[in-house]
């Protein structure tokens, strides 16, 4: 089965929203700057991106193997 692919779209979250705080590994943080300057898109608006395609894509599993 083949992997699902990101695709960055031009789009903004709607909605009421809250600040939250989150420390990130530098190199990850600067790989996510390097996509905003690629696509134009702010750090924020990639990360609700990411995030976003993380719920929707997600399984939750039981660790009882």
């Amino acid at each position: 089965m083949k992997e699902p692919k990101l695709k960055i779209t031009r789009k903004k979250y709607m909605g009421e929203t809250s600040v939250i705080s989150l420390r990130l590994p530098k190199d990850m943080l600067q790989e996510i700057d390097s996509v905003a300057e690629e696509t134009g898109r702010t750090r924020n608006e990639l990360l609700l991106t990411f995030l976003e395609f993380a719920l929707e894509h997600m399984e939750v599993t039981d660790d009882k193997n």
